[in-house]
């Protein structure tokens, strides 16, 4: 029997990873997975899939009894517990030091305790803004955001874990991702649902922000070989997919949801905001065997039809 530990299982990436584990063990006696959520706005036990493999403890990772207790439990550890909102963050920075900084020590505290598997999933934010090029794992950490700053924090604090207590991590860092079950927060969900409302579509600055799309299939498809394959202490970036700027993705949707493209509005930029993100995900396709099946063009349409199903049911 394998048991896993997932934390931040009930939000979005954390959820579809969950189902990725259901379906590479399909015989019901071989895994066990134990889900950590507390349950935020963005976590929704109702993302978990149904399955007698999968049990939901309500905790926080910033409880440092119940994480080692349930690290102690596990052969393997998924650590995604995070807050991971940029404009949150600007809003109010204490809680993300507390949880991506504060949980990250405790999860690593408990690994290095009993001697288990970790895989801390990390963000390309932490590069900060790249002019030109593409940012490799080597890269220099340049966060522009407290959100980014807190997760940068806890890869140094996994590194030096590494370093000093021999502590088996793996970190991984992805591009944004896209696809079901994610909170209408960031800016594929958000501008959806909007524009299904009728709603104005704000949009930082002039839109012309580059970002890097990954759907999250690719992503918990790396995380399963990083786990399996990951060398501990070494770095894995996924991406380097879809590299689009922010207003064409927006005029993108509302051309598949056939809705004017009046609803834009152009809003104040973002402080400190990030051009454009890039990041080179040679390593982990050499490495590990990577390899990204998706693209936003053939695969944005099945995330769209997902959120307008939310949208009519909600309407109902």
């Amino acid at each position: 029997m394998l048991n896993v530990l997932v934390t931040g299982g009930a939000g979005f990436i954390g959820s579809n990873l969950v189902a990725h584990l259901l379906k590479n063990h399909s015989n019901s006696d071989d895994l066990s997975i134990k889900v950590l959520d507390s349950l935020t706005y963005a976590g929704d036990a109702r993302n978990l899939p149904s399955s007698d493999r999968v049990s939901l403890i309500v905790g926080d990772v910033r409880d440092k009894t119940l994480v080692q207790d349930l690290v102690s439990e596990a052969d393997s550890i998924y650590h995604l517990a995070a807050e991971s909102h940029v404009d949150r963050s600007i809003e109010n920075s204490s809680i993300f030091v507390e949880t991506n900084v504060g949980g990250t020590l405790n999860v690593l505290e408990a690994v290095r305790k009993f001697d288990k598997r970790l895989v801390l999933v990390s963000t390309d934010e932490v590069y900060g803004s790249i002019a030109e090029g593409f940012a490799n794992e080597d890269a220099r950490l340049n966060p522009s955001s407290p959100y980014s700053a807190s997760k940068a924090a806890a890869d140094l604090l996994a590194i030096a874990y590494h370093r000093t207590f021999g502590t088996d991590v793996v970190i991984t860092r992805c591009a944004n991702n896209y696809g079901p079950k994610q909170y209408p927060e960031k800016l594929i969900p958000l501008i959806i649902s909007k524009a299904l409302a009728g709603e104005k579509l704000p949009i930082y600055g002039d839109g012309t922000n580059v970002r890097d799309w990954i759907h999250v299939d690719d992503h918990c498809s790396g995380l399963l070989l990083a786990m399996e394959f990951g060398k501990a202490g070494s770095i894995y970036n996924f991406g380097d997919i879809e590299h689009v700027k922010n207003i064409d993705l927006v005029k993108q949707i509302l051309n598949l949801l056939e809705i004017s493209e009046e609803l834009i509005e152009f809003v104040p930029d973002r402080l400190g905001h990030d051009f454009r993100y890039a990041i080179s995900a040679t390593r982990a396709k050499e490495d590990l065997g990577w390899v990204p099946r998706h693209n936003l063009e053939q695969n944005l349409m099945g995330t769209i039809s997902y959120y307008k199903n939310l949208f009519t049911q909600n309407s109902l």
